[in-house]
Parts: structure tokens; sequence; C-alpha cells
């Protein structure tokens, strides 16, 4: 039995948590192992190897492979591929490209999600400073994860921080969602938007925050795939995202490897440990 509260979003126990933070930590080494794997001469069909095999290795099962069809272990995003890029060995990983790296896994039936923006080698300032954008955005709608206040806050801190920034696209049909025995559950957590809308934030809600971020247009189109998704124009994207929970102390970090602590240090406590 799992609690829902009144919208239908579920509400995990303490024990429930420390589960999903255990399916977190495999996604975050994932990734990490990822990170320091990415290299020009590479495919991203070498990298989804890689993930599978570590994901297996510890035990869980990756989640997005035969999701709705989905035929791969990682979502491969290069340059202008937003998101759900899927990984083949047709094209080489080149110095000054940018990998989108999303990953989940499922440990005794919790999920855990994540997402990287990587570089491949040396890449152009103006794309080093798309991805600190876009990996600041997401902490800032992070920290928006608190009780008491709403859903709609996580979307507004991301907008707000993004705009700030400047002229950058941020495509306005996709974001996070509710997290847990599913990997995506409602609800949907927006990337924009009014602050102070939408459910109230509860002590065991868990979330997945994912903030995408184009250099040029927000507009997007789906490739004849199905599944990859590109920019209007051309230009790059950045990704990032991370599994997170709503506790008395803060946002705890699901699939950051120290859970957040460095980023928000004093504020989570013991439940982080």
């Amino acid at each position: 039995m799992f609690k829902k509260n009144r919208h239908g979003i579920q509400i995990k126990t303490p024990e429930q948590l420390e589960k999903m933070r255990a399916a977190g930590l495999v996604v975050g080494r994932t990734l990490q192992l990822l990170k320091e794997s990415v290299q020009p001469g590479m495919t991203p069909l070498d990298l989804d190897a890689i993930a599978e095999k570590a994901i297996r290795d510890e035990g869980a099962i990756p989640s997005f492979k035969g999701y709705q069809g989905f035929p791969a272990t990682i979502c491969a995003s290069v340059n202008d591929e937003v998101v759900h890029g899927i990984p083949g060995d047709r094209r080489k990983l080149r110095e000054g490209d940018i990998i989108s790296i999303d990953c989940g896994a499922i440990l005794d039936g919790w999920h855990g999600d994540s997402a990287v923006t990587v570089p491949v080698g040396e890449v152009d300032p103006a794309l080093t400073e798309l991805m600190r954008v876009t990996e600041e955005s997401m902490w800032q709608g992070i920290a928006a994860l608190k009780p008491g206040g709403h859903l709609s806050d996580v979307g507004h801190a991301v907008e707000k921080y993004v705009r700030s920034q400047g002229r950058y696209g941020i495509p306005q049909e996709y974001g996070g969602h509710g997290i847990g025995t599913e990997m995506h559950m409602d609800p949907w957590v927006a990337n924009h938007g009014k602050p102070g809308k939408g459910p109230r934030l509860e002590v065991g809600m868990c979330f997945a925050v994912e903030p995408m971020v184009n250099l040029g247009t927000a507009r997007t189109k789906v490739l004849a795939d199905d599944w990859t998704v590109v920019t209007i124009d051309g230009k790059p994207s950045a990704h990032f995202e991370h599994s997170v929970a709503v506790t008395h102390n803060g946002p705890w970090v699901l699939t950051a490897l120290d859970g957040g602590e460095e980023r928000f240090a004093g504020v989570l406590g013991e439940s982080a440990g």
C-alpha cells in the first residue's frame, strides 16, 4: 500500500525514501562513470553499453529499456537534440560536441532518474555557459522544493534564473515529473510559470526536476524515430535532472552522490546521510 495525498501524489515513508535513495545512487554512480568515459571517437551506443553493465552489476534494472518501446538503457542527445535521443553507432562523438545523457534505474521496485550534459573535449564557451545556466536553473528549481510551498514554485525558479542569464529558449512542452514506484508519475513539473500555484508540497513527495534549455529558440520537433526531440533552429540544447525528495530539512537530492549536501550545506541535516 502506498499513501497518496488528495491530488493523487505518492507520499513516501522514511523507509521508502531510503529505498529510493538506493536506486538514486545506482543512477548517480552510473552517470559519474559515463561522464568520465565520454571522449571523442566514442559512439552513444558505446556509452549505452557501459551504462547497462553498470546498472545490472549493481543488481538494478535499466528503467528506460523497453519503456513504451524505447530500445536503450540511456537517452543520448547530441548537440541540437534536446531529449530522448536513441543511442546509435553511426555517429562518433567529436571534439566540441555536447551530449546530454539521461539515465534511470529500478532497484527493489523503486526508481531513480537523472541527467547530465557533458562536453566532449574542449567546447565553445557559449556551450559551456549554456550547460552552466541549465544546471544552475535545475538547482534553483530543486531549492524551491520546500514543505508548504507550491509545485509551480519549481518551474518559476527555473524560468526566473534562465531569463536572468540571457536569451535562451525553454521548451514548454517538456518538463519533470513525480517519481517513485513508477518512473513517470503525476504531477508534471513545468520549467516555467508563476509561483504559488498547484498542489502544496508535503514531506515524502518526490519529483524529478529536469530543465532543458536551448541556445536559440524554444521551439522543437520530434524526428521520424518518434523519440528524438531536436531544436527547430538546429542550435544546441542542454539538459540536467535530479530526483529529489521533499523533507522537513529541505530537498534531499536522491540521485546526487552527496545527497545535495555540498549545494545545500546546513539545510539537509541527517536526512541526507
